[in-house]
């Protein structure tokens, strides 16, 4: 059996490390068949060479984030170990630098994974980005905070947010109400992230002063969109036409996040994806750039990457 010890600088880091009964480090151990023994200061790691060095890189990388203030919780440790095992590791020192912005309730807003912040790297130093990805994977919400932290700096004078309205699976037939509350239900994902972002009283004073919109697709016809940061939701869902008809609302002074999920196309049989178009059709053109996120990116519960890649599995299959 091999061994390795190591010192932490200061025992709030070994409280933290460690967790509600010691359940971080119960799940390195189960992860990389390991015993993991803290006596003061010093961490003993005891089991197969390899797993060792890898449980030993994964503490060091937990003890980094603790010491930048960042919270430790399944979700990133499960993250620092993929990362380890993928020997990405390194990388992951980069994470803790990028504060998007401060939510209504103090909270840093801050990239978790590096297709993440490959993704805020993309929108900040491009005009246009697509996002493609799975569920869970904040494609919306870090643009919507990217979009909250331009407002604020002055970068641009308003907010668009928008989605086509498209049923997913369901007949929901005639909504009451007027033409809003019609199709705010289709909108409420884009709502839920700017209430996070302002809080619901400054999102209602900027969306009455016209400096916040959410509107389905339809609503973007015939306009050109200057000094705006607009975001399009779901485009998955849009048609070929319809995104050709968005992309073109561009103005001066403007950016353009498309965001969305191939494998989850909601459109009637038979009708093209625009979102599936857009990326072969802008694939060489300057200043665009297409972000693909994987199971990996997944900030949601560990299930919901082990159902997609069950799914993506099962599509593969299906396809041979």
């Amino acid at each position: 059996m091999f061994e390795q010890t190591f010192s932490i600088d200061r025992m709030e880091q070994a409280v933290t490390l460690f967790g509600s009964f010691d359940e971080n480090i119960k799940l390195i151990e189960k992860e990389f068949s390991v015993a993991i023994i803290c006596r003061g200061s010093e961490i003993k790691i005891q089991g197969d060479e390899e797993n060792v060095d890898r449980a030993k890189r994964v503490i060091k990388n937990l003890l980094y984030l603790i010491n930048k203030g960042e919270a430790i919780n399944e979700q990133n440790i499960r993250y620092v170990i993929a990362m380890v095992r993928d020997g990405n590791d390194d990388k992951l020192r980069t994470l803790s630098s990028d504060c998007i912005c401060i939510s209504a309730k103090g909270k840093p807003i801050k990239p978790k994974t590096l297709g993440q912040k490959k993704y805020v790297d993309a929108i900040k130093n491009n005009t246009v980005v697509i996002g493609v990805g799975p569920a869970g994977t904040g494609k919306t919400y870090l643009a919507v905070a990217l979009a909250v932290s331009a407002f604020r700096a002055k970068e641009v004078n308003r907010i668009i947010l928008t989605r086509p309205a498209v049923e997913a699976g369901e007949k929901l037939g005639f909504l009451p109400g007027d033409l809003q509350s019609k199709v705010d239900p289709y909108l409420r994902p884009l709502y839920d992230a700017l209430f996070d972002m302002l809080g619901p009283e400054s999102f209602q004073k900027y969306q009455e002063r016209g400096n916040i919109e959410v509107a389905p697709l339809a609503y973007m016809r015939g306009r050109t969109l200057d000094d705006s940061f607009i975001i399009l939701d779901e485009a998955q869902n849009t048609t070929p036409e319809q995104m050709k008809m968005f992309l073109t609302r561009l103005g001066f002074g403007s950016k353009i996040v498309v965001t969305g999920d191939i494998t989850q196309i909601d459109l009637p049989d038979g009708k093209r994806s625009g979102l599936v178009d857009v990326i072969k059709i802008l694939k060489n053109v300057d200043d665009i750039e297409t972000i693909r996120f994987s199971e990996k990116d997944v900030v949601r519960h560990k299930l919901v990457q082990d159902i997609i890649k069950a799914y993506t599995k099962y599509e593969e299959s299906r396809k041979k």
